[in-house]
């Protein structure tokens, strides 16, 4: 820039929430304007970050003003309304004075303690420098003290029952409380609605990226979508994953517990603290998370990677162990084959077998079985176990002993005395409280397997034979002589594991009806 050029300048604006009116973007704007006018500058642009935290974010990270950043040649000053716009720690500020210095810019703070803060870093180690970190250091110190104010306050509100804000748990909404200050969750009838039907998913077995695949579809919004629209604000778009479908039917908050860094937040006798009504039964609530579990244990994971209709159904006869599908005979012959050496186990037998040839026969065997029967669905009611909150509440109690020797003050011991006592109450009260044993519960669907077997593509069919308890065994071949050209039917067998054999149980009959 030679002497006679016109001074360029960057206003940038931040603002950490859109409903704060007191930093409005609009007002950071005027006030770098009227900066830049004072010098003389000319405004070449502006880095305006909306909803973007400084504790949580250095300059360099926010999307338009690091952006900005990484193309300094294009302005000499760049304008701030207040400090705490631009850093909220020490070493933020740091980093920001030393790229300034590095690349000759000057730092303009509008507005301050102290009034307009106009600081050319172009110079060697000066007072604009300490000035900086000077500042910084009583903003990082502002920070923290706002940061305890407010993780105290929240406490405090947790504590009454009371809804301390930020964005709500998934399926609950923030409204006033009745004839009393401050704010109460309820049910958000729209969120439950999607709730209830990932939950009836999960039960039927669906697996949760499939269940999250079908949300998107369906262009249902996300949690933090949804509590976007919720405050007004322009959802992002986000997508569903399976990890989000798990932990949205899984969060204790839908009992409608207060939930603070994991764990339920407690009161004075130990119970948990409702932040409001529960969305499900503690009943369902379980068989949920039992589905859940279930559902991600290794024999009931979905392979989307093949189009093996036997896997986990196909095994050898020698070692039980699963066959899996592979091209043999330099891949000009689809199989099913024992892989016991890749599980580091050792058969002596191992059988294998052409998969086509398997495949129609168990299909033909499984409609000759089971064709005509009654499909039903297995629900399962895990009862009620006071051990797990049991087990919760012992370590928090362990956790909580340890600080028994931490206070000084009489008011001190005796917080932790209180905390101690509301403890030992509800460990107390889950001990005298009776386990209810789970049990199964069948429901009849209304069809039965031939018309699910129809309607299926191939990995619903693999589901239907592994929810049926189908087990294909297969054994070696006994010779190698002569070319084979058809399934040796005495090499494997059929049985059904988990759910009644009907044409057992027909035969049972006719036997019974005879011996009468």
């Amino acid at each position: 820039m030679t002497a006679y050029a016109q001074v360029r300048a960057l206003i940038a604006v931040r603002l950490s929430d859109m409903t704060d009116v007191t930093t409005s973007p609009l007002r950071q704007r005027e006030a770098g304007e009227g900066q830049a006018a004072r010098i003389g500058a000319r405004v070449v642009g502006y880095a305006t970050d909306l909803d973007v935290s400084a504790t949580k974010t250095t300059p360099f990270e926010r999307p338009e003003l690091g952006d900005w950043l990484r193309r300094p040649d294009e302005y000499d000053v760049i304008i701030w309304w207040r400090l705490d716009r631009a850093v909220r720690s020490l070493a933020d500020m740091e980093d920001l004075a030393r790229w300034a210095k590095e690349h000759r810019k000057r730092i303009i703070f509008a507005e301050g303690a102290g009034g307009t803060l106009d600081l050319d870093m172009s110079s060697a180690l000066g007072v604009g420098e300490i000035i900086v970190r000077l500042l910084a250091w009583a903003a990082q110190m502002e920070a923290q003290a706002i940061a305890e104010r407010v993780s105290g306050a929240r406490a405090a509100l947790r504590a009454q029952g009371r809804w301390p804000g930020g964005i709500p748990p998934y399926g609950y909404r923030p409204v006033p409380r009745e004839g009393a200050p401050g704010l109460t969750l309820v049910p958000d009838p729209a969120a439950v609605s999607v709730l209830e039907q990932i939950m009836t998913e999960l039960l039927d077995g669906a697996q949760p990226h499939t269940v999250a695949m079908e949300l998107n579809a369906a262009g249902v919004r996300t949690p933090r979508d949804h509590d976007d629209v919720r405050r007004g604000k322009e959802p992002r778009g986000r997508a569903w994953v399976g990890t989000t479908v798990k932990s949205v039917v899984t969060s204790p908050t839908l009992l409608g517990y207060h939930v603070h860094q994991g764990k339920p937040v407690r009161d004075g006798n130990g119970r948990p603290v409702l932040a409001g009504p529960p969305i499900v039964e503690r009943s369902k609530f379980e068989q949920v998370k039992a589905a859940v579990a279930e559902l991600a244990a290794p024999e009931r994971r979905e392979r989307k990677d093949t189009n093996a209709l036997l896997l986990g159904v196909a095994h050898c006869a020698n070692c039980e162990g699963r066959m899996y599908m592979y091209g043999a005979n330099g891949g000009k012959t689809i199989v099913y084959g024992c892989r016991a050496l890749a599980r580091g186990r050792k058969c002596e037998t191992k059988a294998s077998i052409r998969a086509d040839w398997l495949d129609d026969w168990t299909e033909e065997r499984f409609i000759q079985r089971l064709g005509a029967w009654p499909v039903k669905h297995v629900v399962r009611h895990p009862g009620y176990d006071p051990g797990p909150e049991l087990a919760e509440v012992m370590e928090e109690a362990r956790e909580h002993e340890l600080g028994k020797g931490g206070y000084r003050s009489a008011s001190g011991r005796k917080i932790w005395e209180e905390r101690r006592d509301a403890l030992d109450a509800r460990m107390a009260e889950l001990e005298n409280t009776p386990r209810v044993e789970p049990r199964d519960e069948l429901i009849h669907t209304g069809k039965v397997y031939a018309e699910l077997w129809a309607d299926a593509d191939r990995a619903g069919r693999r589901r239907l034979l592994i929810d049926a308890g189908v087990r294909v065994m297969v054994s070696a071949a006994r010779g190698r002589g002569g070319r084979v050209t058809k399934l040796d039917e005495s090499r494997v067998s059929f049985e059904i594991g988990a759910h009644a054999d009907p044409e057992a149980e027909a035969l049972d009959a006719i036997r019974r009806e005879e011996s009468e």
